[in-house]
């Protein structure tokens, strides 16, 4: 191993190691099972705990009661009212897909992306091997954002959109948490991962939902689950004009069955400014403007 980089401690390495032993998919597919059994003695004192323990804010959900959920993925992927996560209307502005903590952001440079001190990853590898897309988002900017067990887990459109291509990359099941993070080389790029390609008014988009253990369950609105199963090698969905689907800045996307991380990439064409505030460990929300057009222009 190598010399712990700056920003990595010692306790760190001790976390990361027993995850490059442990069964990562084994143990996400029992949680799978576990997180769909519908007997109330069964997932209801779970769900209870799971709110205490993680300070979860039941009022903010559709359905305040924990345990009126047919299981605890039901209650996991809980839907918010609406009128508490406002949508970014400004033109040109860049919608927060998720609840979450900001882990990096920042420039796409020479097809390297910034994961944390003394670790990057490979563009190419995140995408599933080589693509036309690669040159439209080198040189772009990209946002990582994880979501913690507490958080909502409903993916949404960063901006108006039109799907055109869809990647399943199968890999490990590290966790995925600020410590990991700093000390798992090419983190993001190693984990199983769905990868969704865009058209926008902002040129290319792409949301990519990066697995973790006990995360092992991905979907998508227009393609419903995508894993399980993990399969061996990466299946690659192309939308022609009449398959693509339409969706508009807020709308849901997708969603986690259990947590992961985001991470937006935006091509080198659009030239987009931060929102002030937006810094790595930065708590953001859903539907807050994290990025605008530097012309201020609504290319929409």
């Amino acid at each position: 191993m190598s010399a712990t980089p700056p920003g990595a401690s010692l306790l760190d390495y001790l976390k990361a190691l027993p995850q490059y032993l442990m069964p990562g998919h084994l143990i996400s597919r029992l949680t799978h099972r576990f997180t769909r059994l519908r007997h109330p003695a069964l997932k209801n004192p779970f769900t209870r705990w799971f709110v205490r323990h993680f300070g979860i804010d039941m009022a903010e959900a559709l359905h305040e009661d924990p345990t009126a959920y047919e299981h605890f993925n039901a209650f996991f992927t809980r839907a918010l009212k609406p009128e508490l996560r406002p949508i970014c209307t400004e033109p040109g502005g860049l919608a927060c897909p998720v609840d979450g903590r900001v882990s990096q952001f920042g420039t796409i440079r020479e097809g390297r992306i910034f994961q944390a001190k003394g670790h990057d990853y490979s563009l190419q590898t995140l995408l599933g091997g080589e693509s036309d897309w690669l040159r439209d988002f080198d040189g772009g900017q990209f946002i990582t954002i994880y979501l913690s067990p507490r958080d909502y887990h409903r993916i949404h459109m960063p901006y108006d959109a039109v799907l055109r291509e869809m990647i399943h990359v199968p890999g490990r099941l590290f966790s995925v948490n600020p410590a990991t993070t700093r000390v798992i080389p090419g983190l993001f790029a190693r984990n199983e991962r769905v990868v969704s390609l865009f058209e926008s008014g902002l040129g290319p988009l792409a949301l990519v939902k990066v697995g973790a253990v006990n995360v092992g369950s991905i979907e998508t609105v227009w393609a419903g689950e995508i894993t399980p199963p993990a399969g061996r090698t990466v299946r690659r969905w192309h939308y022609d004009a009449a398959q693509a689907s339409s969706l508009q800045r807020g709308e849901e996307m997708g969603r986690f069955n259990m947590g992961s991380t985001v991470i937006v990439l935006i091509g080198r064409q659009a030239a987009m400014d931060w929102t002030p505030g937006i810094q790595p460990d930065g708590v953001v929300r859903l539907g807050e403007c994290i990025a605008r057009l530097a012309n201020g222009k609504n290319d929409n």
